[in-house]
Order: structure tokens, then sequence, then C-alpha cells
């Protein structure tokens, strides 16, 4: 009994002990490049939100600053900015009280006319890619010319390129250009491989280590039914009964109790 109860404390345990602290930062609209006076929102999509996530980011000016300290306005795991300047140009990223980090995004803010629409997250390998070369002036669907680590890969009428099933061979740094508009800052773009094969699995593991971590009245419920079932009950007592032996002075009286019944027996035979 003792020992089921020990297994079961020590299972308990080393699923509490499963680590979630992880988060993914996200930002809307989804491009690496922003015109001065625009809009932005940064999200730690965040896995265990007692964690504490917060925003911070490493600009021309500034390092490490968090969000709120001079810079957006923090909405829970969220920040806002609401007027973008190229002093907010810079490296964001999602830490923890206990100091643990997502993935990080840069951001460029320009004053100039153009900007290079382009995915702020690694686009999976085999995945597909649309650039957008975007001017600050209407309409935005004009001819541009696009380029990738400073030679010219293509000139589309419309302004929008996509690289069809992406390959690390895809990744650089990539501009486009508007004729009479401008150019815009480069931009690069990460591949990334597909997940493992074993990614559903820890899904499945992290699914039940939430399903743990977030209901321990119902584990501390169960344990304590457990160990109710099991406990040893009044019923469950041994009972032993003693025989001692007759004192000098019980054995002595019973002795004369039977002269006494052999007396009267005798007497009443006469």
């Amino acid at each position: 009994m003792e020992q089921t109860s020990l297994q079961w404390s020590v299972f308990l345990t080393s699923l509490l002990s499963c680590t979630t602290n992880q988060a993914r930062l996200t930002v809307s609209p989804s491009s690496s490049q922003l015109f001065r006076g625009e809009f932005f929102s940064l999200s730690c999509e965040e896995d265990d939100s007692s964690a504490g996530w917060t925003l911070r980011r490493n600009s021309t000016r500034e390092t490490r600053t968090q969000c709120g300290a001079g810079w957006g306005r923090s909405a829970g795991s969220s920040c806002n900015i609401s007027y973008v300047l190229p002093l907010d140009s810079g490296v964001y990223w999602c830490e923890s009280r206990e100091g643990a980090t997502s993935n990080t995004i840069s951001i460029t803010v320009t004053d100039g006319s153009v900007i290079l629409q382009s995915p702020v997250l690694p686009v999976m390998e085999g995945h597909d890619v649309t650039l957008h070369c975007k001017p600050k002036t209407p309409p935005s669907d004009r001819p541009a010319a696009f380029y990738k680590d400073g030679s010219l890969i293509s000139t589309e009428p419309t302004g929008h390129m996509t690289i069809h099933h992406v390959s690390k061979s895809d990744e650089g740094l990539y501009k486009c250009h508007i004729s009479r508009h401008g150019e815009s800052p480069p931009s690069w773009i990460s591949v990334t491989a597909p997940p493992p094969a074993s990614a559903p699995l820890q899904l499945v593991f992290r699914l039940v280590c939430h399903l743990v971590v977030f209901c321990p009245y119902c584990i501390s419920t169960v344990l304590m039914v457990s160990l109710y079932r099991h406990r040893p009950t009044g019923n469950d007592l041994p009972v032993s009964i003693v025989m001692t032996p007759p004192t000098q002075a019980e054995k002595g009286l019973a002795d004369d109790y039977d002269d006494v019944i052999t007396a009267v027996t005798t007497e009443h035979h006469f």
C-alpha cells in the first residue's frame, strides 16, 4: 500500500515538473518593413501564462528596454505601437521573469517611399512565399525589380513576386526598386526545415503536461480518495484472546466449590 502511494507520488511529481515555459513572438501586420506613422502590434503567444512574458527590444539607441518604458503601450503579453518612427527599428523578442526568451523579429521603419513586404518569421522549406514591393503613394501595384544579395532576380509588372517551394538556397537579403519612387531597405528572409516526425508526440506530451499542471486540485482529490480507500479500518484490526492461567486463590475457590457440590450430593443420597 505504502509503496503504491509512493509510486503515484513520484509519477505525479514527474508530470508536474514538465517545462512549458515557451513563447512565440508574432507581429501584426506581418511585415518586416513599415513606413513612418504606421501602426503595429507585437504579441507573445505563450504556453505558460504564469511565466510573465514581456516584450523587449534592442534599437539603435536602447538595449533590452521593456514595452511601456519609453516606447509602446503594454497590454498583458502584447505591445502596441500606434505611430512608428525610424528609431523604432530594431530587434524585438519576448522574455520571461526567469530569463527564457522567444524567437526574435527584426523590424525596419523607413522615411523612404518604398518598402518590401516580406515574412517576418522563417519560411518553411517547400512552402511558397510572396514578396510585395509597396510604394508609399497609391497605386500600390506598380512594376518593380527584385534583388537578392545585390543581384537582380526578377522584374514583375504588378510589384508582386512569388517564390515557389522555397529551399535553403532561397535564404538571403532581399530588396526591391520601383522606378521614379526609389528603393526599399533590405530584409533578410530565413528558411527553416520542417519539424521532425516526433513533433506530434511532443505535442501530446505537452498537452498532458498542461492538463496535469493546470489541474492540481483534481490530482490532490485522486490521491486523497486513493489513500482513503486503502486506509486500515476498525473491522480490519486483528482480535486476539489471551488465555491466562488461574491464580492460586481462584484455583482454591474452585476446589472448595467442587467439595461443596460433592457433600451436597452425598447428603442428598442419604
